[in-house]
């Protein structure tokens, strides 16, 4: 299991290598090439687009076809991403870079979770996976932007974007040669396919979704208002990023650890405990004026919120049928980044009628009344 899970990590990281690369570099050509801050924040938006509307096909074309063809097309449309970018830097194009990374990106993560919980032989060992799975994009996300500024900075951005465009051909080279298991056919049931309407009928992953998305949206408040709320403070430029950064190391050190203790964790328990102190964190996130205590509360966030996706990870694959995990886990990323795009704009106009305190304050009391229904995740759970 430890080989298979190595390449489905390293498979992962080159591909959202590309995405994270791009996403820093593109928006930077832009600007300088004299593009307003709005175009800037619509490229931006494209990353994440593009994932909405292809995350539910995605899952079910993995369900269909299992690793392979899924992460070999993922792999085809970044390097056609990147390399256009490489070959004509234009606006239009850098659009339409971003647009078929961040749909490869997107596609192929959810074809590698979807086979990751085939290694899993109990629920420890889905804690384990995913825990381990989850670190894949926060070392893209550092090494991604890192490489690119470096060759921007040494070479120009047509050798960025190149390095970029092959980054994603190690991907396959990671899952090629893997024993790839697929999923029983699906039943047919009254003549027809079982839609996707069919797993939100089911009360456990309806709760799923729900907690998923409030908890995803905290991450995005964080994001989004953590700026605000310094500039507000008067903190400066590199001060606002060393807490965005504390938050960042935190949610990965959350995510080294927690395979360590998966034997001793419930998720329904974690899920709940991350609901609570987000609440409260939230709460007390506005009474924070210097960059020391704001950094202590963005760390603690991140411990709390980095424990999240491996466990919902875990519960998902365990309350869903083996044959539609990939449709499930298309649903589930679909939410995630259609409250990406949409959820900033709602920050932005809830913002200027309460200010950043205000929408901390109304988002951290919203998940901790929901926090309830976290206790009870995985249960009605089906076997796979």
């Amino acid at each position: 299991m430890k080989r298979e899970l190595t390449r489905l990590i390293a498979a992962q990281v080159c591909l959202h290598m590309c995405m994270a690369g791009t996403r820093m570099a593109a928006p930077l050509l832009a600007l300088r090439e004299g593009h307003s801050p709005a175009s800037v924040g619509v490229l931006l938006a494209l990353f994440a687009l593009s994932q909405v509307f292809l995350s539910l096909p995605a899952g079910r074309f993995a369900d269909r076809h299992g690793l392979r063809r899924p992460v070999a097309f993922a792999v085809l449309a970044a390097l056609i991403g990147a390399g256009s970018a490489a070959l004509w830097p234009t606006f239009g194009v850098l659009c339409f870079a971003a647009l078929l990374t961040g749909g490869a990106t997107g596609s192929a993560t959810i074809a590698v979770q979807r086979q990751a919980g085939f290694l899993a032989g109990n629920p420890t060992e889905l804690k384990q996976v995913f825990g381990w799975l989850a670190i894949g994009p926060a070392l893209s996300n550092f090494a991604g932007p890192f490489a690119a500024g470096l060759l921007i900075d040494h070479a120009g951005f047509r050798t960025a974007f190149a390095f970029l465009a092959l980054v994603p051909l190690a991907s396959w080279w990671g899952v090629h040669a893997m024993a790839v298991r697929k999923a029983p056919e699906a039943p047919v049931q009254d003549g027809r396919r079982s839609s996707s309407w069919d797993l939100l009928r089911e009360p456990p992953f309806r709760r799923l979704m729900v907690v998923n998305w409030l908890l995803s949206s905290c991450w995005d408040v964080h994001t989004f208002l953590v700026p605000v709320l310094g500039h507000e403070r008067g903190l400066s430029a590199s001060a606002i990023g060393t807490v965005l950064g504390a938050f960042a190391l935190a949610a990965t050190g959350v995510r080294v650890l927690l395979p360590l203790v998966a034997e001793h964790v419930r998720e329904a328990v974690v899920v709940t405990a991350a609901m609570v102190c987000t609440a409260a964190l939230f709460a007390v996130y506005p009474l924070a004026h210097t960059a020391w205590s704001m950094g202590l509360l963005s760390v603690l966030l991140g411990f709390a919120l980095g424990a999240v996706q491996p466990m919902i990870m875990s519960t998902l694959h365990q309350i869903t049928p083996a044959h539609r995990h990939g449709e499930a886990i298309g649903l589930r990323m679909m939410a995630i980044n259609g409250s990406s795009v949409l959820m900033p704009l709602l920050f932005g106009s809830v913002g200027a009628v309460l200010g950043a305190s205000g929408v901390f304050w109304f988002v951290g009391g919203v998940v901790g009344m929901a926090s309830p229904a976290a206790i009870r995740l995985g249960q009605g759970r089906s076997r796979h």
